[in-house]
């Protein structure tokens, strides 16, 4: 069944080892009431797949690979194959992307010890998109129920974050963020928050001095910018109490866990990931590979379709709705 018309949406089938090709099965019979997918995958591994969760293969486009063939694939395990094989479904998503065959494109989960063990350099998907589109200012927002967060440090350790944090970064986060809610939220005056790296933000320096140094200066010069409110840096144990009450259209966190642990809170199963700043739309599931229950017909494929769902609202480019 073909849905002419319909926004096309390139889908990856992501790690095979992980619940990625079970997801995107499980997600296309309410996908294909809103878009046209287009999934990219090894079509007998999918079909395997298919049979295995005892769900009918939809009648979709789907673009075969043939990467895998007759070699194995161990649920819940990391291998280079899977790691080769998930990268290559993303290469051609953006190709396809890049040559406005498809309108967005939307990734299944992948595992960054079988894209080591393969070769690929890569810390994740965000890093790997903006390699492939040649995007130099980028960043990755989550969004879920009335949450949105935006990333200043994505995959580090907790004790590179303070060095990491810098005027520039903040506010290439600031703007970023900014843009992204004119163009795709259609938000006419955004309101941002920022919050602050440390406790009580610092304390006038008592307990650091990157609010000093970088997060205000960063704030300061956004307050610059045409149409958008910029508030902060907002003290992080009062900071999402405020934004889950809808008083800030987006949030600028300074560490990964820092934004993502609330929001998980709050959409666990509903989580979208979104790559600003790329010159494609791109959205994915907020939920990794969860080896722990691949291969069981456990997974929960609401994220993935919530990720569908916000690529073709994007893609529509929905005009300002809001002062």
């Amino acid at each position: 069944m073909k849905n002419y018309g319909k926004p096309k949406l390139a889908l990856t089938m992501g790690d095979p080892a992980g619940i990625g090709p079970e997801v995107v099965l499980k997600s296309l019979k309410e996908i294909v009431k809103f878009a046209d997918p287009i999934v990219i995958c090894d079509y007998e591994f999918l079909r395997k797949e298919a049979k295995r969760c005892k769900i009918k293969v939809p009648d979709v486009f789907y673009v075969d690979m043939g990467n895998i063939g007759n070699k194995k694939i161990t649920k819940g395990k990391i291998s280079a194959l899977c790691g080769r094989v998930s990268y290559d479904y993303i290469e051609l998503a953006v190709l396809l992307a890049k040559q406005k065959q498809v309108e967005a494109i939307v990734t299944a989960p992948i595992t960054k010890g079988s894209f080591h063990a393969a070769g690929i350099k890569f810390p994740g998907h965000t890093e790997m998109l903006a390699a492939l589109t040649g995007t130099k200012e980028y960043a990755m927002m989550l969004t879920g129920g009335n949450l949105r967060v935006v990333l200043v440090t994505i995959h580090t350790s907790l004790s590179s974050v303070p060095g990491l944090i810098t005027k520039e970064k903040v506010y290439n986060k600031i703007f970023l963020t900014a843009c992204w809610l004119k163009k795709f939220m259609g938000i006419k005056k955004p309101v941002i928050a920022v919050s602050a790296l440390n406790p009580h933000a610092g304390e006038g320096g008592m307990f650091g001095k990157e609010e000093l140094k970088e997060i205000i200066p960063a704030i300061i010069k956004a307050k610059k910018m045409d149409n958008v409110d910029v508030i902060g840096p907002v003290v992080p144990d009062t900071l999402f109490y405020k934004a889950k009450k809808g008083m800030y259209d987006a949030v600028i966190c300074m560490y990964h866990d820092q934004g993502l642990i609330p929001l998980k809170m709050t959409a666990f199963d509903t989580g979208v990931n979104v790559t600003m700043g790329l010159p494609i739309i791109r959205t994915s599931p907020d939920h990794g590979t969860a080896y722990d229950i691949a291969g069981k017909n456990l997974a929960n494929p609401e994220s993935f379709i919530e990720a569908a769902r916000l690529a073709v609202f994007m893609a529509k480019k929905p005009l300002s709705r809001r002062k």
